[in-house]
């Protein structure tokens, strides 16, 4: 049984990048091949053996809350019509021992604030964090999160899912330094919301996948509003970590930043070239595109 039973997803972000898409379904409704970006997220954490699934949800998420909810007409008409497959794969979204939770966050105040929304979920207990835009697929192994709980297994301390990415584009993520313990793994000795270029302390970003302590809680109710005027989780990790060990883990698998076009056009391209079903079919489509 894993150690970690509690798996938060903070959806309740506007998804303004993707209007007019999002303009009435929620981003993390978006598909990727065969499936909404939400559901390759909590099968993560669920065949990483977290059993009970927090959803940080806004006022224009209920495509989220009806997706792992019972679909009691539809599961009917598919059992009478004897469509059994179909049937397994509606019936999978949520398995019969995984329970369901769903907070809104009453205003849109960053990571951090949704993270503290889960509180009264979580309790005094590890969690984990998977923001569904990044896809991280490791088809034949481990999962990220998978990954991250064997390592915090082993040290019993946060751990954050980390990636090399040109210094260039550290304004666009949490950065992380600190000295290599062994391979992939490192101690987070300075962590910083977005910093320019000059200012990042290395080029590991930190990615959508955390594995973090209950203290948290704690850091991210004093937490004052930091980039971009929200309250950053990455602020609350910089404070925990003068009180805490934090390592900081560069996982192995393709992540896949799907809250940009690009990185969601990438997704759905290299996912269906792995696909068991299409993946033969989409390739012999790509060798034959005419681009001209």
């Amino acid at each position: 049984m894993s150690s970690i039973r509690t798996a938060v997803f903070p959806v309740a972000g506007l998804g303004t990048r993707f209007l007019p898409a999002t303009k009435a379904i929620a981003k993390e409704m978006l598909t990727v091949v065969d499936k909404p970006l939400i559901q390759y997220a909590s099968e993560e954490a669920v065949a990483a053996g977290m059993d009970t699934l927090v959803f940080i949800v806004g006022r224009t998420k209920n495509a989220i809350i009806d997706h792992y909810d019972k679909a009691y007409e539809l599961e009917t008409e598919l059992g009478l019509r004897n469509k059994t497959d179909l049937l397994k794969i509606v019936e999978e979204v949520v398995p019969p021992h995984i329970h369901c939770v769903f907070i809104r966050q009453s205003e849109a105040l960053g990571l951090g604030h949704a993270v503290l929304c889960a509180k009264p979920a979580v309790g005094n207990e590890p969690f984990a964090v998977l923001l569904p835009d990044d896809l991280i697929y490791n088809k034949g192994g481990d999962s990220c999160i998978q990954q991250m709980v064997n390592v915090y297994e082993e040290k019993q301390g946060s751990v954050i899912g980390t990636q090399t990415v040109d210094i260039t584009e550290s304004d666009k993520y949490g950065m992380v330094a600190g000295p290599v313990l062994e391979q992939r793994l490192s101690r987070v000795d300075e962590i910083i919301e977005k910093p320019s270029p000059a200012e990042a302390p290395s080029d590991q970003a930190v990615v959508g996948r955390y594995i973090l302590t209950p203290a948290i809680f704690d850091k991210l109710e004093t937490t004052q509003r930091g980039a971009g005027n929200e309250i950053q989780l990455t602020d609350a990790i910089a404070e925990l970590r003068k009180t805490e060990e934090i390592f900081a883990y560069s996982f192995e698998g393709a992540r896949y930043d799907c809250g940009s076009k690009i990185g969601y056009l990438e997704a759905n391209v290299e996912i269906a070239l792995q696909h068991d079903e299409m993946a033969e079919g989409f390739r012999n489509y790509l060798k034959n595109l005419n681009l001209d």
